[in-house]
């Protein structure tokens, strides 16, 4: 007889019943595994939106960083006593000090005399003050004239070639242009300063600070128009002592021309005709240089 028969219908019949046994498990196991699972994504999103906001946060700290304000080392007293008592016990060398105060004096002085040296270009460039002719031309300046002064007066008006004429003339002299005001006012330097130079240039045509001006004083005296009366111009009078001088320093002798002579002409014709009118003793000095000349 086989002898396997039942047991093999008992096998057959036993693995179903395994089966159902077996799946509850299984799918026990199954939902245990799935929350494992959304527990380890949900961390990692978390963790990302952590990364996120800090480099966020970094990025928005960029614009005002924060600045550490400094602070003392971290060391003994006496250490830090012995560090400040070196610092106030410094080195002095006496030469040092010395040859830095000399270094300073001596550019100090520089300083002042090449700013009164551009000062005197400047004045000498507009024509404001006698230029120095010994430079630019290489001869003597004339000597101071004494006695009396020639005055020419005149007006902005008058032409220039006219001017520059009387200009030449009266650095023979020593004489002096005189005028009323300054065009434009007294508030406007500029429109005198340039027609000074143009009357003043020897050669018309240069420009700039380099060129050779005559030595004759250009002044602004409204005062002397109304001692010697003179109304137009051109004028011509002659004025003991030196007209160019504030009133409050000319010499107590100083005085106005006895005579006043008004017309266009030659400034040889000027002093015959102020002779003519008394003035002979005045003009003396002044006929003389022409002749020389």
């Amino acid at each position: 007889m086989p002898i396997c028969k039942a047991p093999c219908s008992k096998r057959a019949g036993l693995a179903p019943a395994l089966a159902l046994l077996l799946s509850p498990a299984i799918a026990a196991s199954q939902e245990a595994t799935a929350p494992s699972a959304r527990s380890a994504v949900e961390a990692d999103g978390d963790a990302a939106m952590a990364r996120l906001k800090a480099a966020i946060a970094a990025q928005q700290k960029q614009g005002r960083p924060e600045v550490a304000l400094p602070a003392m080392p971290n060391m003994p007293e006496t250490a830090r006593r012995r560090a400040f008592d070196g610092l106030h016990r410094r080195l002095v060398a006496p030469q040092v000090e010395t040859r830095a105060q000399q270094a300073l004096t001596q550019s100090k002085a520089a300083l002042d005399a090449q700013r009164e040296a551009a000062s005197l270009r400047i004045s000498q460039a507009l024509g404001l003050s006698a230029p120095d002719r010994a430079v630019l031309a290489g001869g003597a300046l004339p000597a101071a004239p004494k006695g009396y002064v020639p005055v020419i007066f005149a007006s902005s008006s008058m032409p220039i070639a006219e001017l520059r004429a009387y200009a030449a003339q009266l650095e023979l002299v020593g004489g002096v242009i005189a005028f009323r005001g300054m065009p434009g006012g007294l508030r406007w330097v500029a429109p005198m300063a340039k027609l000074s130079a143009q009357i003043l240039r020897q050669d018309p045509g240069c420009e700039g600070p380099a060129c050779a001006m005559r030595n004759v004083q250009v002044i602004i005296d409204p005062l002397v128009f109304r001692q010697h009366g003179v109304t137009r111009v051109p004028a011509f009078t002659m004025v003991q002592g030196d007209p160019t001088q504030p009133y409050c320093e000319r010499d107590e002798g100083s005085s106005t021309g006895s005579q006043t002579v008004f017309g266009d002409a030659a400034l040889t014709g000027l002093l015959a005709e102020y002779a003519r009118l008394g003035g002979k003793e005045e003009v003396r000095d002044a006929q003389t240089r022409l002749e020389r000349r």
